[in-house]
């Protein structure tokens, strides 16, 4: 199967499933917390991993998971009717705490001081590249002697 086609299947896969969630739970769970966050299909279509972002409620985040991984069947029969594809993979969850990472790394840079930030930045633009380059005296002396003899005799060296 071309690569580009898995793609499609792991995108409509994901939203039929982010769809689906809220058919089979209606009012069990919270589902503004939970995002379907990527699906890895497998190139034959019979087993696909869906990774599952919830946010916030982290006591209850194994519960949430569990309660998803139980209903499984449902889901997967939601995606059967709605899908037209040769065999419905079979699902199976993971906890995604990319997003929580994300957030994490950002809380960080925002609780960087804007004066240093200026500061650093002043100084990437202030700086000249050429100021780092060390010179040799010896070469400098050389360069000299010759521009002098090239002066005295009238010609230009180059």
């Amino acid at each position: 199967m071309a690569v580009d086609r898995l793609e499609r299947v792991n995108a409509l896969l994901r939203r039929e499933i982010g769809e689906a969630l809220y058919h089979v739970f209606n009012g069990e769970i919270d589902l503004a917390a939970v995002t379907v966050t990527r699906v890895e299909t497998a190139r034959n279509l019979r087993n696909a991993s869906v990774a599952i972002s919830i946010f916030g409620h982290e006591a209850e985040r194994g519960r949430i998971l569990r309660a998803i991984a139980d209903k499984h069947a449902a889901l997967q029969s939601l995606i059967n009717r709605d899908c037209h594809l040769k065999y419905t993979p079979r699902l199976r969850f993971m906890l995604d705490t990319s997003i929580e990472k994300g957030d994490h790394i950002l809380a960080l840079l925002a609780t960087i001081p804007e004066t240093d930030v200026e500061a650093s930045a002043e100084d990437d633009v202030n700086h000249n590249p050429e100021d780092d380059v060390e010179e040799d005296p010896e070469e400098d002396a050389e360069e000299d002697a010759e521009e002098d003899a090239g002066e005295e005799t009238g010609e230009e060296t180059t």
